[in-house]
C-alpha cells in the first residue's frame, strides 16, 4: 500500500495526527495553566543536575558547552540564516514558490510561538542558574517550536524529491534528531521546563505537518516547483 495509490487514506492519517497534536497541546496548556505540571517539571529538571550542587549540570564542562552548541541550532539567528540560505538557493534554482513556502513555514512557526508566549506568560525556571541568556516567557519553548517547524519542514520537502526510501528516511530522521537535540538542550541548560519543550515540539510538529500537506497539495496542482514526479 502506498500513499500514491491511497492518497485519501494518508490524508486522513495526517489530519488525525494534526488533530491529536492540537489536542495534546491544549491539554498541556491547561495543565500548565493550573500548575499541575510543576512537580514533574521540577523532578526532570533537577535530575539533570548534580544532586550536591543544583547549579552544576550533569557531566563534564564539554557536555555543557556542547549543549549550548545544540541550543543555538534553534535560535532566531541560526533559523534566519538557514532560511535565507535555503530561500536564496531556491530562488537561484528558479523555485520561487517553493521559497515562499519555506518562508511561510518558518515565519509561521515563529509567529505561533511568539503569540502563545505572550498569551501564557509562564515564568522561566527559577530552580537553577540559566545556562543561556533568555528574554521571553517560557511556554511554549520557542527554540523547540522553531526547530520542529523549520527542520521537519525542510526535511519533508527534501524527502519529497528523493526516489530512494533510504534517503527519505535519513533526511526525516536527521531533521527529527536535530529537533530533539535542541529541545533537550533547553532543559539541560535550565532555561525551560520540560513541558515547555514538549509543547514546542507538538506545536512545531503540527505546523510542519500542515506545511507538508500544503506543499504536497500545491505540487500536485503544479503550483509549487518540484525536481521530479511528486514523491510521497
Amino acid at each position: 500500500m502506498t500513499a500514491r495509490r491511497h492518497p485519501e487514506l494518508w490524508l486522513l492519517v495526517a489530519l488525525v495526527v494534526i488533530a491529536g497534536g492540537i489536542w495534546i497541546f491544549a491539554e498541556l496548556a491547561d495543565e500548565v495553566k493550573e500548575g499541575e505540571t510543576r512537580q514533574i517539571d521540577t523532578r526532570i529538571l533537577l535530575a539533570l543536575r548534580n544532586p550536591a550542587d543544583p547549579s552544576d549540570p550533569l557531566g563534564p564542562p564539554w557536555v555543557e558547552e556542547t549543549e549550548r552548541d545544540f541550543t543555538a541550532l534553534g535560535s532566531v539567528g541560526v533559523m534566519a540564516l538557514l532560511t535565507l540560505g535555503v530561500c536564496g538557493f531556491l530562488l537561484i534554482d528558479g523555485k520561487n514558490r517553493a521559497a515562499v513556502l519555506v518562508l511561510i513555514a518558518v515565519g509561521g512557526g515563529l509567529l505561533w510561538s511568539t503569540v502563545l508566549k505572550h498569551g501564557f506568560e509562564r515564568p522561566r525556571p527559577d530552580l537553577v542558574p540559566h545556562g543561556a541568556y533568555v528574554y521571553t516567557a517560557s511556554f511554549p519553548s520557542g527554540h523547540s517550536t522553531m526547530s520542529a517547524a523549520t527542520y521537519l519542514t525542510l526535511g519533508a520537502l527534501l524527502a519529497r524529491v528523493q526516489r530512494r526510501r533510504r534517503l527519505k528516511v535519513f533526511l526525516l530522521g536527521f531533521a527529527l534528531l536535530i529537533t530533539l537535540l535542541v529541545g533537550v538542550s533547553r532543559v539541560y541548560l535550565g532555561v525551560h521546563w520540560p513541558t515547555d519543550v514538549l509543547a514546542g515540539w507538538t506545536l512545531g510538529g503540527v505546523w510542519a505537518l500542515i506545511c507538508w500537506l500544503l506543499a504536497r497539495w500545491l505540487q500536485r496542482r503544479g503550483q509549487v516547483e518540484t525536481d521530479g514526479p511528486p514523491q510521497d
